[in-house]
């Protein structure tokens, strides 16, 4: 029997992808959990038709990525701190600080998790930060660190 796999499955195959499996595991198990369907021409141009959709969302998503990659090279986040008695400044500026930030301030929403630099702003002056927007896009966040009056 062959069936179009809706999800992967593992010693079967990947999602999308057309296997041949026995009648019984087909119809009993991997059809009935929703796993696969059985494989007909219907099926067939519906996987297709599944594939040019998923991947016009994808494009999509990625042209929105590089459109907030642009507006985020204009923008400079500024924050103030508190010195320390040997001048240094006091605490840090978390990856989550600047993305409530960024939303409050420009409605654009970052994910905390998906900065490539790691590490908290513990220093006064200006710092950049990468972040991946997609698979591939990686945007700059510029933070300005000043002192607390």
């Amino acid at each position: 029997m062959k069936v179009i796999l809706l999800k992967d499955v593992k010693n079967v195959g990947k999602k999308d992808q057309i296997c041949e499996v026995s009648d019984g595991y087909g119809a009993n198990y991997l059809v009935k959990n929703g796993l696969a369907i059985k494989y007909t021409q219907g099926s067939a141009t519906f996987l297709h038709n599944e594939i040019v959709k998923r991947e016009e969302e994808n494009e999509q998503k990625k042209q929105e990525a590089q459109e907030i990659a642009e507006k985020l090279k204009t923008i400079t986040l500024e924050f103030t701190a508190s010195t320390s008695k040997d001048g240094r400044m006091f605490g840090n500026i978390s990856p989550k600080q600047i993305c409530e930030e960024m939303e409050k301030k420009y409605s654009i929403v970052l994910d905390k998790r998906k900065f490539v630099d790691k590490y908290p702003v513990n220093a006064f002056g200006f710092t950049r930060l990468r972040i991946e927007l997609y698979k591939g896009v990686i945007g700059t966040v510029n933070v300005h660190v000043s002192e607390k009056k």
